[in-house]
Protein backbone atom coordinates (compact mmCIF):
# COMPACT_ATOMS: atom_id res chain seq x y z
CA UNK A 1 0.00 0.00 0.00
CA UNK A 2 3.37 2.41 0.68
CA UNK A 3 4.55 1.37 -2.13
CA UNK A 4 1.56 2.54 -4.15
CA UNK A 5 1.81 5.98 -2.29
CA UNK A 6 5.26 6.59 -3.41
CA UNK A 7 4.62 5.45 -6.83
CA UNK A 8 1.56 8.37 -6.50
CA UNK A 9 4.37 10.69 -5.44
CA UNK A 10 6.54 9.50 -8.44
CA UNK A 11 3.98 10.22 -10.83
CA UNK A 12 3.56 14.07 -9.45
CA UNK A 13 6.71 14.44 -9.49
CA UNK A 14 6.77 12.86 -13.31
CA UNK A 15 4.38 15.39 -14.50
CA UNK A 16 5.98 18.01 -12.76
CA UNK A 17 8.95 17.20 -14.07
CA UNK A 18 6.86 16.88 -18.24
CA UNK A 19 5.26 20.48 -17.52
CA UNK A 20 8.80 22.42 -16.54
CA UNK A 21 9.95 20.46 -19.52
CA UNK A 22 7.72 22.39 -21.94
CA UNK A 23 8.18 25.29 -19.78
CA UNK A 24 11.64 26.25 -19.96
CA UNK A 25 14.23 23.03 -21.18
CA UNK A 26 17.42 25.66 -20.41
CA UNK A 27 16.32 25.44 -16.70
CA UNK A 28 15.12 21.78 -15.91
CA UNK A 29 17.52 19.42 -13.73
CA UNK A 30 17.59 15.75 -13.36
CA UNK A 31 19.34 16.39 -10.04
CA UNK A 32 16.71 18.97 -8.95
CA UNK A 33 14.11 15.97 -9.63
CA UNK A 34 15.96 13.04 -7.96
CA UNK A 35 16.34 15.69 -4.79
CA UNK A 36 12.46 15.57 -4.60
CA UNK A 37 12.35 12.37 -4.53
CA UNK A 38 14.50 11.75 -1.90
CA UNK A 39 12.69 12.11 0.87
CA UNK A 40 10.63 9.31 0.42
CA UNK A 41 11.33 6.19 1.86
CA UNK A 42 11.08 4.42 -1.32
CA UNK A 43 13.85 6.56 -2.61
CA UNK A 44 15.47 3.88 -3.80
CA UNK A 45 13.11 1.91 -6.00
CA UNK A 46 11.71 5.35 -7.37
CA UNK A 47 15.11 6.64 -8.16
CA UNK A 48 15.53 3.50 -10.12
CA UNK A 49 12.51 4.16 -11.92
CA UNK A 50 13.28 7.41 -13.17
CA UNK A 51 16.78 5.94 -14.19
CA UNK A 52 14.57 3.41 -16.45
CA UNK A 53 12.78 5.93 -17.68
CA UNK A 54 15.41 8.03 -18.59
CA UNK A 55 17.26 5.69 -20.26
CA UNK A 56 13.65 5.08 -22.36
CA UNK A 57 13.59 9.36 -23.27
CA UNK A 58 17.37 9.18 -24.38
CA UNK A 59 16.52 6.63 -26.28
CA UNK A 60 13.35 6.76 -28.27
CA UNK A 61 12.35 10.71 -27.85
CA UNK A 62 14.49 13.49 -26.53
CA UNK A 63 11.55 16.00 -26.50
CA UNK A 64 7.57 15.73 -26.21
CA UNK A 65 5.52 15.46 -29.71
CA UNK A 66 4.26 18.14 -30.60
CA UNK A 67 0.19 18.46 -30.82
CA UNK A 68 0.61 19.23 -34.85
CA UNK A 69 3.17 15.84 -34.99
CA UNK A 70 0.08 13.43 -34.12
CA UNK A 71 -1.43 10.82 -35.98
CA UNK A 72 -5.21 12.19 -34.97
CA UNK A 73 -3.52 15.78 -35.94
CA UNK A 74 -2.69 14.30 -39.21
CA UNK A 75 -6.16 12.62 -39.43
CA UNK A 76 -7.96 15.49 -39.08
CA UNK A 77 -5.82 18.27 -41.43
CA UNK A 78 -6.54 15.04 -44.31
CA UNK A 79 -9.86 15.07 -43.59
CA UNK A 80 -10.31 19.06 -43.56
CA UNK A 81 -8.24 18.60 -47.26
CA UNK A 82 -10.74 16.50 -48.47
CA UNK A 83 -13.78 18.19 -47.60
CA UNK A 84 -11.85 20.99 -49.02
CA UNK A 85 -11.28 19.12 -52.64
CA UNK A 86 -14.95 18.23 -52.55
CA UNK A 87 -16.64 22.10 -51.66
CA UNK A 88 -14.76 22.77 -55.28
CA UNK A 89 -15.54 19.96 -57.24
CA UNK A 90 -18.97 20.43 -56.47
CA UNK A 91 -18.92 24.38 -56.95
CA UNK A 92 -17.06 24.44 -60.08
CA UNK A 93 -17.65 20.77 -61.66
CA UNK A 94 -19.08 22.13 -64.63
CA UNK A 95 -16.52 25.20 -64.92
CA UNK A 96 -13.51 22.44 -64.16
CA UNK A 97 -11.93 20.74 -67.58
CA UNK A 98 -11.04 17.05 -66.49
CA UNK A 99 -7.14 17.29 -66.03
CA UNK A 100 -7.82 20.56 -63.94
CA UNK A 101 -9.19 18.48 -61.03
CA UNK A 102 -5.62 16.06 -60.54
CA UNK A 103 -4.09 19.24 -59.95
CA UNK A 104 -7.02 20.53 -57.98
CA UNK A 105 -6.87 17.52 -55.44
CA UNK A 106 -2.92 17.80 -55.14
CA UNK A 107 -3.40 21.58 -54.38
CA UNK A 108 -6.56 20.85 -52.05
CA UNK A 109 -3.73 18.44 -49.47
CA UNK A 110 -1.01 20.75 -50.66
CA UNK A 111 -2.40 23.60 -48.71
CA UNK A 112 -3.22 21.74 -45.22
CA UNK A 113 0.62 20.46 -45.41
CA UNK A 114 -0.12 16.30 -45.87
CA UNK A 115 -0.39 14.32 -48.78
CA UNK A 116 -3.50 13.36 -50.69
CA UNK A 117 -5.11 9.71 -49.05
CA UNK A 118 -6.45 6.81 -51.57
CA UNK A 119 -9.74 8.02 -50.38
CA UNK A 120 -8.99 11.17 -52.39
CA UNK A 121 -8.28 9.63 -55.31
CA UNK A 122 -11.34 7.00 -55.55
CA UNK A 123 -13.24 9.97 -55.03
CA UNK A 124 -11.47 11.81 -58.46
CA UNK A 125 -11.86 8.79 -60.77
CA UNK A 126 -15.66 8.14 -59.45
CA UNK A 127 -16.10 11.55 -60.36
CA UNK A 128 -14.48 11.39 -63.99
CA UNK A 129 -16.67 8.29 -64.10
CA UNK A 130 -19.76 9.69 -63.54
CA UNK A 131 -19.08 12.35 -66.01
CA UNK A 132 -17.89 10.15 -68.67
CA UNK A 133 -14.38 11.22 -68.98
CA UNK A 134 -13.50 7.90 -68.90
CA UNK A 135 -10.23 9.13 -71.15
CA UNK A 136 -8.88 10.86 -68.27
CA UNK A 137 -8.75 8.22 -65.92
CA UNK A 138 -5.68 7.18 -67.36
CA UNK A 139 -3.88 10.15 -66.21
CA UNK A 140 -4.77 10.32 -62.51
CA UNK A 141 -3.65 6.17 -62.53
CA UNK A 142 -0.15 7.46 -64.35
CA UNK A 143 -0.02 9.72 -61.42
CA UNK A 144 -1.39 7.20 -58.46
CA UNK A 145 1.73 5.19 -59.90
CA UNK A 146 4.62 7.33 -60.10
CA UNK A 147 4.23 10.09 -57.97
CA UNK A 148 2.29 8.81 -54.51
CA UNK A 149 3.70 6.64 -52.44
CA UNK A 150 1.27 4.73 -50.12
CA UNK A 151 -0.40 1.51 -50.95
CA UNK A 152 -3.41 1.46 -53.20
CA UNK A 153 -6.32 -0.19 -51.87
CA UNK A 154 -7.78 -3.08 -53.91
CA UNK A 155 -11.31 -1.45 -53.71
CA UNK A 156 -10.02 1.02 -55.73
CA UNK A 157 -9.48 -1.17 -58.93
CA UNK A 158 -12.58 -3.53 -57.99
CA UNK A 159 -15.05 -1.24 -58.55
CA UNK A 160 -12.96 0.79 -61.52
CA UNK A 161 -13.53 -3.08 -63.24
CA UNK A 162 -16.64 -3.37 -62.09
CA UNK A 163 -17.65 0.25 -64.30
CA UNK A 164 -15.22 -0.52 -67.45
CA UNK A 165 -17.35 -3.21 -67.69
CA UNK A 166 -20.68 -1.45 -67.36
CA UNK A 167 -19.20 0.73 -70.00
CA UNK A 168 -18.59 -2.01 -71.90
CA UNK A 169 -14.07 -1.31 -71.61
CA UNK A 170 -13.78 -4.70 -71.44
CA UNK A 171 -10.00 -4.64 -72.39
CA UNK A 172 -9.55 -1.51 -70.13
CA UNK A 173 -10.72 -3.73 -67.31
CA UNK A 174 -8.26 -6.32 -68.05
CA UNK A 175 -5.61 -4.50 -68.11
CA UNK A 176 -6.07 -2.45 -65.04
CA UNK A 177 -6.06 -5.75 -63.66
CA UNK A 178 -2.97 -6.83 -64.55
CA UNK A 179 -1.26 -3.32 -63.73
CA UNK A 180 -2.50 -3.62 -59.89
CA UNK A 181 1.28 -4.46 -58.97
CA UNK A 182 2.61 -1.67 -59.63
CA UNK A 183 0.33 0.34 -57.61
CA UNK A 184 1.83 -1.43 -54.21
CA UNK A 185 -0.90 -3.64 -54.01
CA UNK A 186 -1.04 -7.11 -53.32
CA UNK A 187 -4.15 -8.41 -55.56
CA UNK A 188 -6.46 -11.05 -54.22
CA UNK A 189 -9.70 -12.56 -55.28
CA UNK A 190 -11.53 -9.52 -54.65
CA UNK A 191 -9.84 -8.19 -58.13
CA UNK A 192 -10.17 -11.43 -59.88
CA UNK A 193 -13.73 -12.04 -58.39
CA UNK A 194 -14.67 -8.30 -60.31
CA UNK A 195 -12.93 -9.06 -63.22
CA UNK A 196 -14.49 -13.12 -63.91
CA UNK A 197 -18.39 -11.51 -62.97
CA UNK A 198 -17.37 -9.17 -65.77
CA UNK A 199 -16.06 -11.32 -68.54
CA UNK A 200 -18.69 -14.00 -67.81
CA UNK A 201 -21.20 -12.23 -68.96
CA UNK A 202 -21.53 -12.84 -72.61
CA UNK A 203 -19.98 -15.20 -75.11
CA UNK A 204 -17.13 -12.34 -76.67
CA UNK A 205 -15.39 -11.97 -73.47
CA UNK A 206 -15.36 -14.99 -72.00
CA UNK A 207 -12.57 -16.31 -74.19
CA UNK A 208 -10.33 -14.24 -72.10
CA UNK A 209 -10.82 -16.21 -68.91
CA UNK A 210 -8.71 -18.93 -69.19
CA UNK A 211 -5.74 -15.96 -70.18
CA UNK A 212 -6.32 -14.18 -67.35
CA UNK A 213 -6.71 -16.97 -64.73
CA UNK A 214 -3.25 -18.00 -65.58
CA UNK A 215 -2.40 -14.40 -65.53
CA UNK A 216 -3.80 -14.66 -61.61
CA UNK A 217 -1.37 -17.73 -60.91
CA UNK A 218 1.83 -15.46 -61.94
CA UNK A 219 0.73 -12.61 -59.96
CA UNK A 220 0.05 -15.19 -57.10
CA UNK A 221 -3.82 -14.85 -56.72
CA UNK A 222 -5.12 -17.68 -54.57
CA UNK A 223 -8.37 -18.73 -56.63
CA UNK A 224 -11.31 -18.99 -53.62
CA UNK A 225 -14.35 -20.74 -53.14
CA UNK A 226 -16.29 -17.65 -54.61
CA UNK A 227 -13.76 -17.31 -57.81
CA UNK A 228 -15.43 -21.00 -58.71
CA UNK A 229 -18.88 -20.28 -58.18
CA UNK A 230 -18.49 -17.44 -60.77
CA UNK A 231 -17.19 -19.84 -63.06
CA UNK A 232 -19.44 -22.59 -62.47
CA UNK A 233 -22.17 -20.37 -63.00
CA UNK A 234 -21.00 -19.08 -66.17
CA UNK A 235 -20.79 -22.70 -67.85
CA UNK A 236 -24.21 -23.26 -66.52
CA UNK A 237 -25.37 -20.56 -68.49
CA UNK A 238 -23.55 -21.61 -71.46
CA UNK A 239 -25.13 -25.02 -70.89
CA UNK A 240 -21.73 -26.70 -70.27
CA UNK A 241 -22.83 -28.29 -67.33
CA UNK A 242 -20.39 -31.06 -67.43
CA UNK A 243 -17.71 -28.46 -67.14
CA UNK A 244 -19.35 -27.51 -64.51
CA UNK A 245 -19.26 -30.52 -62.64
CA UNK A 246 -15.71 -30.67 -63.07
CA UNK A 247 -14.97 -27.69 -61.36
CA UNK A 248 -17.54 -28.56 -58.85
CA UNK A 249 -15.36 -32.06 -57.98
CA UNK A 250 -12.28 -30.14 -58.24
CA UNK A 251 -13.43 -28.11 -55.54
CA UNK A 252 -13.78 -31.03 -53.44
CA UNK A 253 -10.79 -32.49 -54.10
CA UNK A 254 -9.24 -29.38 -52.92
CA UNK A 255 -10.62 -29.36 -49.76
CA UNK A 256 -13.20 -26.74 -50.19
CA UNK A 257 -16.22 -28.53 -49.59
CA UNK A 258 -19.52 -28.22 -51.45
CA UNK A 259 -21.65 -25.16 -51.58
CA UNK A 260 -25.06 -25.48 -51.86
CA UNK A 261 -25.54 -22.75 -53.87
CA UNK A 262 -22.86 -24.09 -56.36
CA UNK A 263 -25.21 -27.07 -56.74
CA UNK A 264 -28.42 -25.48 -56.80
CA UNK A 265 -27.57 -23.57 -59.52
CA UNK A 266 -26.17 -26.95 -61.67
CA UNK A 267 -29.36 -28.93 -60.84
CA UNK A 268 -31.42 -26.12 -61.60
CA UNK A 269 -29.16 -25.52 -65.23
CA UNK A 270 -29.42 -29.19 -66.22
CA UNK A 271 -33.41 -29.18 -65.21
CA UNK A 272 -33.70 -26.43 -67.87
CA UNK A 273 -32.51 -28.28 -70.31
CA UNK A 274 -34.59 -30.19 -72.64
CA UNK A 275 -33.12 -32.91 -74.18
CA UNK A 276 -31.61 -34.65 -70.81
CA UNK A 277 -33.90 -37.42 -69.71
CA UNK A 278 -35.19 -37.72 -66.01
CA UNK A 279 -33.44 -40.39 -64.96
CA UNK A 280 -29.92 -38.17 -65.65
CA UNK A 281 -30.99 -35.53 -63.60
CA UNK A 282 -32.08 -38.15 -60.74
CA UNK A 283 -28.84 -39.73 -61.22
CA UNK A 284 -27.15 -35.83 -60.43
CA UNK A 285 -29.41 -35.52 -57.53
CA UNK A 286 -28.27 -39.09 -56.05
CA UNK A 287 -24.48 -37.98 -56.59
CA UNK A 288 -24.75 -34.61 -55.14
CA UNK A 289 -26.84 -35.68 -51.94
CA UNK A 290 -23.48 -38.29 -51.62
CA UNK A 291 -21.10 -35.05 -51.98
CA UNK A 292 -22.93 -33.59 -49.07
CA UNK A 293 -25.13 -31.24 -50.60
CA UNK A 294 -28.94 -30.20 -48.19
CA UNK A 295 -31.36 -29.26 -50.88
CA UNK A 296 -34.04 -26.09 -50.25
CA UNK A 297 -37.47 -26.21 -50.93
CA UNK A 298 -36.50 -23.96 -54.39
CA UNK A 299 -34.26 -27.36 -55.81
CA UNK A 300 -36.86 -29.84 -54.61
CA UNK A 301 -39.58 -27.15 -56.74
CA UNK A 302 -36.79 -27.41 -59.21
CA UNK A 303 -36.59 -31.07 -59.64
CA UNK A 304 -40.27 -31.94 -59.46
CA UNK A 305 -41.23 -29.13 -62.35
CA UNK A 306 -39.08 -31.44 -64.82
CA UNK A 307 -39.93 -34.60 -63.95
CA UNK A 308 -43.70 -33.31 -64.56
CA UNK A 309 -42.93 -31.81 -67.43
CA UNK A 310 -40.94 -35.44 -68.50
CA UNK A 311 -44.22 -36.68 -67.95
CA UNK A 312 -43.13 -38.52 -64.55
CA UNK A 313 -45.95 -37.28 -62.46
CA UNK A 314 -45.43 -40.59 -59.93
CA UNK A 315 -41.58 -39.95 -59.40
CA UNK A 316 -42.04 -35.93 -58.63
CA UNK A 317 -45.03 -37.13 -56.12
CA UNK A 318 -41.98 -39.10 -54.56
CA UNK A 319 -39.68 -36.02 -54.24
CA UNK A 320 -42.53 -34.68 -52.67
CA UNK A 321 -42.91 -37.28 -49.97
CA UNK A 322 -39.01 -37.10 -49.34
CA UNK A 323 -39.41 -33.31 -48.86
CA UNK A 324 -41.75 -33.81 -46.13
CA UNK A 325 -39.36 -36.47 -44.98
CA UNK A 326 -36.51 -34.59 -44.29
CA UNK A 327 -38.08 -32.21 -42.73
CA UNK A 328 -39.12 -29.07 -45.38
CA UNK A 329 -42.76 -28.47 -45.44
CA UNK A 330 -44.43 -28.18 -49.08
CA UNK A 331 -45.73 -25.20 -50.59
CA UNK A 332 -48.67 -24.63 -52.03
CA UNK A 333 -46.57 -24.63 -55.25
CA UNK A 334 -44.93 -27.88 -54.38
CA UNK A 335 -48.49 -29.36 -54.56
CA UNK A 336 -49.83 -27.69 -57.42
CA UNK A 337 -46.91 -29.07 -59.45
CA UNK A 338 -46.83 -32.64 -57.77
CA UNK A 339 -51.29 -32.55 -58.69
CA UNK A 340 -50.56 -31.63 -62.17
CA UNK A 341 -48.35 -34.44 -62.53
CA UNK A 342 -50.60 -36.67 -60.82
CA UNK A 343 -53.38 -35.86 -63.23
CA UNK A 344 -51.02 -35.94 -66.52
CA UNK A 345 -51.02 -39.77 -65.36
CA UNK A 346 -54.53 -40.13 -65.27
CA UNK A 347 -54.33 -41.42 -61.90
CA UNK A 348 -57.03 -39.15 -60.20
CA UNK A 349 -57.83 -40.62 -57.13
CA UNK A 350 -54.48 -40.04 -56.10
CA UNK A 351 -55.57 -36.25 -57.09
CA UNK A 352 -57.96 -36.15 -55.04
CA UNK A 353 -55.92 -37.56 -52.13
CA UNK A 354 -53.31 -35.08 -52.83
CA UNK A 355 -56.10 -32.18 -52.67
CA UNK A 356 -57.35 -33.13 -49.57
CA UNK A 357 -53.81 -33.51 -48.08
CA UNK A 358 -52.69 -29.50 -49.04
CA UNK A 359 -56.03 -28.74 -47.34
CA UNK A 360 -55.51 -30.73 -44.19
CA UNK A 361 -52.01 -29.27 -44.09
CA UNK A 362 -53.45 -25.93 -43.66
CA UNK A 363 -52.25 -24.21 -47.30
CA UNK A 364 -54.23 -22.03 -49.27
CA UNK A 365 -55.01 -23.44 -53.09
CA UNK A 366 -54.39 -20.61 -55.09
CA UNK A 367 -56.03 -20.39 -58.77
CA UNK A 368 -53.55 -22.53 -60.37
CA UNK A 369 -54.24 -25.10 -57.60
CA UNK A 370 -57.88 -25.14 -58.49
CA UNK A 371 -57.40 -25.23 -61.93
CA UNK A 372 -55.58 -28.21 -61.48
CA UNK A 373 -58.20 -29.82 -59.48
CA UNK A 374 -60.63 -28.97 -62.20
CA UNK A 375 -58.66 -30.06 -65.15
CA UNK A 376 -58.87 -33.56 -63.02
CA UNK A 377 -62.93 -33.20 -62.57
CA UNK A 378 -63.68 -32.11 -66.33
CA UNK A 379 -61.49 -34.91 -67.87
CA UNK A 380 -63.67 -37.07 -65.59
CA UNK A 381 -66.73 -35.39 -67.37
CA UNK A 382 -67.39 -34.02 -63.69
CA UNK A 383 -68.27 -30.78 -65.21
CA UNK A 384 -71.07 -30.17 -62.59
CA UNK A 385 -68.69 -30.32 -59.60
CA UNK A 386 -65.83 -28.39 -61.67
CA UNK A 387 -68.60 -25.47 -61.48
CA UNK A 388 -69.19 -26.09 -57.85
CA UNK A 389 -65.69 -25.75 -57.37
CA UNK A 390 -65.62 -22.27 -59.34
CA UNK A 391 -68.01 -21.34 -56.68
CA UNK A 392 -66.14 -22.48 -53.90
CA UNK A 393 -63.08 -20.58 -55.41
CA UNK A 394 -65.11 -17.47 -55.16
CA UNK A 395 -66.23 -18.06 -51.25
CA UNK A 396 -62.79 -18.22 -50.67
CA UNK A 397 -61.75 -14.92 -52.31
CA UNK A 398 -59.91 -17.02 -55.15
CA UNK A 399 -60.99 -15.35 -58.25
CA UNK A 400 -61.23 -17.85 -61.74
CA UNK A 401 -59.59 -17.26 -64.82
CA UNK A 402 -59.93 -17.54 -68.18
CA UNK A 403 -58.05 -21.15 -68.10
CA UNK A 404 -60.03 -21.91 -65.45
CA UNK A 405 -63.83 -21.33 -67.97
CA UNK A 406 -61.62 -22.63 -70.49
CA UNK A 407 -61.70 -26.18 -69.43
CA UNK A 408 -65.05 -25.90 -68.07
CA UNK A 409 -66.10 -24.67 -71.79
CA UNK A 410 -64.20 -27.83 -73.41
CA UNK A 411 -65.92 -30.01 -71.41
CA UNK A 412 -69.17 -28.86 -71.69
CA UNK A 413 -68.98 -28.35 -75.33
CA UNK A 414 -67.32 -32.16 -75.92
CA UNK A 415 -70.71 -33.30 -74.35
CA UNK A 416 -72.74 -31.16 -76.97
CA UNK A 417 -74.35 -28.88 -74.17
CA UNK A 418 -73.94 -25.58 -76.50
CA UNK A 419 -76.21 -23.47 -74.77
CA UNK A 420 -75.05 -24.33 -71.13
CA UNK A 421 -71.50 -23.11 -72.56
CA UNK A 422 -73.19 -20.06 -74.17
CA UNK A 423 -74.95 -19.21 -70.14
CA UNK A 424 -70.88 -19.80 -68.90
CA UNK A 425 -69.82 -17.33 -71.33
CA UNK A 426 -72.57 -14.75 -70.09
CA UNK A 427 -71.08 -15.38 -67.01
CA UNK A 428 -67.75 -14.82 -68.04
CA UNK A 429 -68.21 -11.23 -69.23
CA UNK A 430 -70.30 -10.77 -66.25
CA UNK A 431 -67.53 -11.09 -64.20
CA UNK A 432 -65.75 -8.98 -66.25
CA UNK A 433 -63.54 -12.35 -67.95
CA UNK A 434 -62.20 -11.41 -71.30
CA UNK A 435 -62.19 -14.65 -73.46
CA UNK A 436 -58.86 -15.49 -75.55
CA UNK A 437 -58.31 -17.46 -78.70
CA UNK A 438 -58.82 -20.88 -77.10
CA UNK A 439 -62.23 -19.63 -75.68
CA UNK A 440 -63.52 -18.46 -79.14
CA UNK A 441 -62.26 -21.77 -80.29
CA UNK A 442 -63.85 -24.07 -78.44
CA UNK A 443 -67.13 -22.38 -78.51
CA UNK A 444 -67.18 -22.08 -82.55
CA UNK A 445 -65.67 -25.81 -82.89
CA UNK A 446 -68.84 -26.58 -80.42
CA UNK A 447 -71.37 -24.35 -82.91
CA UNK A 448 -69.85 -26.38 -85.94
CA UNK A 449 -70.42 -29.39 -84.57
CA UNK A 450 -74.20 -28.69 -83.73
CA UNK A 451 -74.45 -27.27 -87.36
CA UNK A 452 -75.10 -24.00 -85.94
CA UNK A 453 -72.88 -22.26 -89.15
CA UNK A 454 -74.55 -18.40 -88.80
CA UNK A 455 -74.09 -18.18 -84.71
CA UNK A 456 -70.20 -19.69 -85.44
CA UNK A 457 -69.62 -16.87 -88.31
CA UNK A 458 -70.48 -14.10 -85.96
CA UNK A 459 -67.96 -15.56 -83.47
CA UNK A 460 -65.15 -15.46 -86.31
CA UNK A 461 -65.95 -11.90 -87.16
CA UNK A 462 -65.86 -11.35 -83.74
CA UNK A 463 -62.55 -12.87 -83.03
CA UNK A 464 -61.17 -10.71 -86.18
CA UNK A 465 -62.33 -7.66 -84.67
CA UNK A 466 -60.77 -8.09 -81.47
CA UNK A 467 -57.41 -9.38 -83.71
CA UNK A 468 -57.13 -12.69 -81.86
CA UNK A 469 -55.71 -13.71 -85.43
CA UNK A 470 -53.63 -16.37 -86.61
CA UNK A 471 -54.42 -19.81 -88.88
CA UNK A 472 -57.07 -21.85 -87.09
CA UNK A 473 -58.97 -25.07 -88.30
CA UNK A 474 -62.40 -23.57 -87.13
CA UNK A 475 -61.83 -20.84 -89.42
CA UNK A 476 -61.72 -23.70 -92.15
CA UNK A 477 -65.06 -25.34 -90.63
CA UNK A 478 -67.00 -22.06 -91.06
CA UNK A 479 -66.00 -21.42 -94.69
CA UNK A 480 -66.97 -24.76 -95.66
CA UNK A 481 -70.17 -24.75 -93.89
CA UNK A 482 -71.19 -21.48 -94.85
CA UNK A 483 -70.30 -22.43 -98.93
CA UNK A 484 -72.27 -25.84 -98.33
CA UNK A 485 -75.23 -23.99 -97.25
CA UNK A 486 -74.96 -21.97 -100.48
CA UNK A 487 -74.03 -18.77 -98.69
CA UNK A 488 -70.48 -17.94 -100.89
CA UNK A 489 -71.58 -13.82 -100.82
CA UNK A 490 -70.83 -14.57 -96.63
CA UNK A 491 -68.22 -16.90 -97.02
CA UNK A 492 -66.06 -14.39 -99.73
CA UNK A 493 -66.99 -11.42 -96.99
CA UNK A 494 -65.26 -13.86 -94.50
CA UNK A 495 -62.29 -14.30 -96.49
CA UNK A 496 -61.48 -10.41 -97.54
CA UNK A 497 -61.82 -9.75 -93.41
CA UNK A 498 -59.26 -13.01 -92.62
CA UNK A 499 -56.96 -11.61 -95.76
CA UNK A 500 -57.01 -7.83 -94.54
CA UNK A 501 -55.75 -9.12 -91.26
CA UNK A 502 -53.13 -11.44 -92.80
CA UNK A 503 -54.96 -14.22 -91.63
CA UNK A 504 -55.36 -17.28 -94.39
CA UNK A 505 -57.60 -20.18 -94.58
CA UNK A 506 -56.54 -23.47 -94.79
CA UNK A 507 -56.67 -25.73 -97.54
CA UNK A 508 -60.05 -26.99 -97.02
CA UNK A 509 -60.66 -23.49 -96.69
CA UNK A 510 -59.53 -23.16 -99.82
CA UNK A 511 -61.35 -26.51 -101.27
CA UNK A 512 -64.59 -25.21 -100.19
CA UNK A 513 -64.31 -22.01 -101.70
CA UNK A 514 -62.71 -23.10 -105.55
CA UNK A 515 -65.58 -25.98 -106.10
CA UNK A 516 -68.28 -23.57 -105.12
CA UNK A 517 -66.73 -21.06 -107.44
CA UNK A 518 -67.09 -22.80 -110.29
CA UNK A 519 -70.78 -23.31 -110.21
CA UNK A 520 -72.07 -20.08 -108.38
CA UNK A 521 -69.49 -17.47 -108.30
CA UNK A 522 -69.79 -15.30 -111.66
CA UNK A 523 -66.01 -14.17 -113.55
CA UNK A 524 -65.44 -10.98 -112.36
CA UNK A 525 -66.31 -11.99 -108.69
CA UNK A 526 -62.74 -14.46 -109.01
CA UNK A 527 -60.67 -11.46 -108.32
CA UNK A 528 -61.03 -11.64 -104.63
CA UNK A 529 -60.09 -14.90 -104.82
CA UNK A 530 -57.24 -14.35 -107.05
CA UNK A 531 -56.10 -11.44 -104.99
CA UNK A 532 -56.17 -13.42 -101.43
CA UNK A 533 -54.38 -16.71 -103.48
CA UNK A 534 -51.41 -14.40 -104.04
CA UNK A 535 -48.17 -14.35 -101.71
CA UNK A 536 -48.64 -12.62 -98.50
CA UNK A 537 -46.79 -12.00 -95.46
CA UNK A 538 -48.60 -14.17 -92.78
CA UNK A 539 -48.34 -13.27 -89.06
CA UNK A 540 -50.15 -12.40 -85.99
CA UNK A 541 -51.91 -9.26 -86.47
CA UNK A 542 -50.90 -6.64 -83.95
Amino acid sequence: MRYHSGACIYDRCVIRFEVDLLRDRSNFSFQRLKSELAWSDLAWPLKEMVRCRNLFLRKHRRWPHFAYKTKWNQTFTQKQAMLSFKQLVAVAQDNLPPPILLSTLVRSFSLYNVHPTPQAYHFLIKTLIQNLHFNHIPSVLHHLEHVEKFQTPEYIFADLITTYGIANRIQDAVDIFYRIPKFRCVPSAYSLNSLLALLCRNQYSLKLVPQVLLKSLLMNIRVEESTLRILVSALCRMNKVSYAIDILQRMIDEGLGVNDKVCSFILSSICAKADLDGEDVMGLWRELGKLGFCPAMSDYNCLIRFLVKKGRGLDALDFLNQMKSVGIKPGIVSYTMALNGVIAEGDYMLADELFDELLMLGLVPDVYTYNAYIDALCKQNKVEEGIKMVACMEELRCKPNVLTYNMLLEAICKVGEISRAMELVKEMKYKGIEMNLVSYTVIIDGLVSKGEILEAHGLVEEVLHKCFCHQSLAFDEVICGLCQRGLVCEALELLRKMVAKNVSPGARGWEALLLSSESKINFANTTLIESAIRPQPLGLAT
